[in-house]
């Protein structure tokens, strides 16, 4: 898959309302692929899993498309390996592997009106994260008013799953934007997120293991 990007200045308007927050936007473009050839699927990946203490259900993986299976694809990009590509059209993560490789994921994204798109980088990442949503999304669900302060605690029912990786803009700045688990499964493939972008909590772990966070680790996002 060819990407190319080009980028044209926006705000940060959407920033505050994304719904995944714990403590530019800008427009990419991209060129679809005619074909894509998978060379390693990962269908078996899905079972139930001891980590941290804490015991990750099963996915019924068979009940999502197969094309948002965990799989190694063809991938052809001008980035480097280690970048992250997010196609929120195709609802697809990509992970850039050396010699026209890519890890791909499925995923879940923000529905409309939280879309976003843009470059960052991941500036550091958590295993089994707090959730602290931001004062805009308690304004519109006040069950979850408590958590803003406070904060939910990790376990297999917070809404940042079992990894949260952390996006902050080139000057430094934390965009609120997430790359993280969900215990909502069956969202993926779908727009039901906040804004976010959510991964069923098996493939998420395997993406943490790859990343390492600094500048060095670039996140682009494309509409």
């Amino acid at each position: 898959m060819r990407i190319r990007t080009s980028m044209i200045a926006s705000g940060l308007a959407l920033l505050a309302l994304a719904g995944c927050s714990t403590t530019s936007e800008t427009k990419v473009a991209s060129n679809a692929p005619a074909t894509v050839e998978t060379s390693e699927i990962f269908t078996d990946s899905y079972g139930s899993m001891t980590d941290a203490g804490y015991t990750l259900p099963a996915i019924p993986i068979s009940r999502l498309a197969e094309k948002f299976h965990r799989q190694i694809v063809s991938f052809d990009t001008a980035e480097r390996p280690g970048t992250i590509i997010v196609n929120t059209r195709e609802r697809f993560l990509y992970y850039v592997l050396p010699r026209g490789k890519a890890v791909r994921y499925g995923i879940g994204v923000g529905k409309q009106g939280f879309a976003w798109a843009g470059e960052a980088y991941v500036a550091w990442k958590q295993e089994w994260p707090n959730w602290h949503p931001p004062k805009e999304m308690a304004a519109r669900k006040p069950d979850i008013a408590k958590y803003v302060e406070a904060g939910m605690g990790p376990g297999l029912n917070n809404p940042l799953g079992a990894r949260a990786m952390y996006l902050f803009n080139e000057k430094g700045q934390d965009t609120l934007f997430r790359l993280h688990g969900t215990p909502e499964w069956a969202s993926i493939g779908t727009a039901a997120s906040s804004g976010c972008i959510r991964m069923i909590n098996q493939d998420v772990i395997d993406l943490y293991r790859r990343v390492q966070p600094g500048r060095q680790t670039k996140v682009v996002v494309i509409q």
